[in-house]
């Protein structure tokens, strides 16, 4: 009995160290003194008068009682001065010093009380002012995606105007004109299967040039490098004066334009087809027929360019070869990309590196899967993959007819109900179980919209600058500029006529 109850008594005094213990740390870590916490407080009762004075104060404010807001908010500072005063000298506040201030404050409480500022008062202004709030920061957030997305559609000054002194300088230099295609060893190497092809689709000059001279200057063997560049008939002058006036250590270039494919038409190619539909162009181009409910992300009249779908019709575009990897314009390459071209697909199409690292880069974020054309042939689950760095066989393309497969789904989208914008959903349609993942190295995503890891940009062998935020423009991440910056000559004296900078 005797040990039971010691047993008892050495229990209740740990427990009641215990408590202590904890109770001093609660204190230290709020900042609460002694005196505070006593019931006859007046330091404490001084704080919570003025805690439900400012409550009070929004609103009196919100009830355009401004001469009430304006003396409650004076008592407010006399009672702040006193607890700071307090606080200097390391001494309580006495009921002496402090009567006037707590009667005075206490008189305005209850005025605001007669005054209908109860707790449900408060409580139903504040829930509608928070609403006000919420409604004025998703009004604010709209805006702002809107106007950022118009800022990263605009063409920057300085290349619009570079693109119009190239455009001068190939019609009147017939010397530029030929230099491309001027040699045939060069029309030899443009089919040689045996080196390393790259194809960009683009309508930016410094961009794709960015692209290729990165790419040149961290290659091991540049003169095996070939580019293929497709751009529109506007940019194809100025994109061959440019790599005509050029060099990128050894790299074959060579610009097409894609009005110049035949097999490119209505007939074949669902977009083009799409384009003559009265529905497609009021959505991309008026937004007149939903009320304006569809972002406007989602009504960017890019996702129609055929630079954007270009991407399907690779086989198309460069019949002779084998293996091709595809670059998007706003990369920037830093590591030699030639073992890309010796990685084994396992039988597969493409070669990209994954994104489900995150739930929201599965399939169900990018396909609408209420629809059951979707949802009986795609696992929501599937893991998302990205375009701008891929590696193609082409042989494996024509054999599965991939661009068939393509075909079969951008026809079947024309309401827009399987997804909603982009090459990216029809993309992982066409190459479902097509598709080989390669390490994550090979493709660093986020550059133009995210903080990325220091770590991962370094190790990263091609950098995406993948957002709105594009490093040649004025909203491009100044932390990532850098990355790109040092792939343009500043002192190219076509840049310097522009103003690029």
């Amino acid at each position: 009995m005797y040990l039971l109850l010691d047993h008892l008594s050495q229990n209740r005094i740990h427990y009641v160290m215990q408590r202590s213990y904890k109770h001093n740390q609660i204190t230290d870590g709020l900042n609460v003194t002694e005196e505070m916490l006593s019931p006859n407080s007046i330091t404490r009762q001084l704080s919570d008068q003025i805690s439900l004075a400012k409550a009070f104060v929004v609103i009196a404010k919100e009830s355009n009682n401004l001469q009430f807001a304006w003396e409650l908010s004076a008592q407010i500072r006399n009672s702040q001065i006193l607890l700071s005063n307090s606080a200097i000298r390391r001494a309580p506040l006495t009921a002496t010093e402090t009567e006037t201030a707590i009667r005075d404050m206490a008189l305005l409480l209850y005025q605001a009380q007669q005054q209908h500022y109860d707790s449900a008062t408060m409580i139903m202004r504040l829930k509608a002012k928070i609403q006000s709030l919420e409604e004025q920061a998703t009004s604010v957030s709209e805006k702002s995606s809107k106007y950022g997305q118009i800022a990263a559609e605009e063409v920057p000054k300085s290349l619009y105007c570079l693109g119009i002194r190239l455009t001068v300088e190939w019609f009147k230099n017939s010397h530029i004109q030929n230099k491309l295609t001027e040699d045939n060893h060069v029309v030899e190497k443009l089919i040689d299967n045996n080196l390393y092809h790259f194809c960009v689709f683009s309508d930016n000059i410094l961009a794709t040039s960015v692209v290729v001279n990165s790419t040149a200057l961290n290659s091991i063997h540049p003169d095996m490098v070939v580019f293929h560049l497709v751009t529109d008939e506007v940019n194809y002058a100025p994109m061959k004066a440019w790599f005509s006036m050029n060099s990128f250590r050894g790299v074959t270039v060579e610009v097409q334009k894609f009005e110049d494919f035949s097999w490119l038409n209505a007939s074949y190619v669902p977009v083009l087809k799409q384009l003559q539909d009265s529905d497609t162009k009021n959505y991309y181009f008026s937004g007149s027929n939903d009320g304006s409910r569809t972002p406007i992300k989602f009504r960017n009249p890019k996702y129609l360019s055929m630079l954007n779908h270009l991407r399907f019709y690779i086989p198309e575009v460069f019949p002779a070869l084998k293996k091709v990897v595809f670059l998007d314009d706003d990369v920037v390459v830093q590591k030699d990309l030639a073992p890309l071209f010796s990685t084994d697909l396992n039988g597969n199409v493409n070669g990209a590196v994954e994104t489900c690292m995150e739930t929201f880069h599965r399939y169900h974020k990018y396909l609408n899967y209420s629809h059951p054309l979707i949802r009986s042939h795609f696992d929501p689950d599937a893991c998302g993959w990205a375009f701008g760095m891929n590696i193609f066989d082409l042989v494996q393309w024509r054999k599965r007819n991939v661009t068939g497969i393509y075909h079969y789904w951008q026809e079947r989208n024309v309401d827009r109900t399987l997804w909603k914008l982009g090459t990216l959903p029809p993309g992982l349609l066409t190459f479902y179980g097509l598709t080989e993942p390669l390490d994550a190295k090979w493709h660093v995503l986020g550059l133009g919209y995210t903080n990325v890891d220091h770590q991962l940009i370094e190790k990263g062998a091609v950098l995406h600058f993948n957002g709105n935020s594009k490093p040649w423009l004025k909203i491009g991440m100044e932390r990532y500029k850098p990355l790109w910056d040092k792939y343009v000559d500043y002192m190219n004296p076509m840049l310097q006529m522009c103003n690029v900078h």
